[in-house]
């Protein structure tokens, strides 16, 4: 299998990869499955999408995990209603943010998540 050299068409389906994380807005799980057949299916094709591919499926684990650990947090004097609002942020800002670096092919980062896949 042969690394392609970045073209324009790769920097695009990067940040399709990128944007489609917000299908959870929509559907609630398809900002996990989309990014993770396209990274499954185009990996050894396009340059940089094993790496940023790896970084969507980390991110979007981690939500989840983060999601889990607010539910008892709201028990706690409302802690975790804080925690949904700043993850429900995070799940729609850095997508955005990292779908510009890809289409522009700089480095992208998703702060705050647990490396599962390295």
């Amino acid at each position: 299998m042969e690394v392609i050299t970045e073209k324009k068409e790769d920097r695009q389906l990067l940040m399709l990869m990128h944007l489609s994380q917000l299908l959870d807005l929509v559907t609630g799980f398809g900002g996990f499955v989309v990014p993770l057949i396209i990274w499954l299916t185009q990996r050894d094709r396009i340059h940089n999408l094993d790496a940023q591919g790896k970084q969507i499926i980390n991110f979007q684990i981690s939500l989840f995990i983060y999601c889990i650990i607010c539910i008892p947090l709201i028990l706690f004097f409302g802690l975790g209603i804080i925690g949904f609002i700043v993850i429900g942020l995070f799940s729609v800002i850095f997508p955005i943010i990292n779908a510009v670096k890809a289409s522009n092919g700089e480095t992208t980062n998703y702060p705050l998540t647990i490396q599962f896949l390295s």
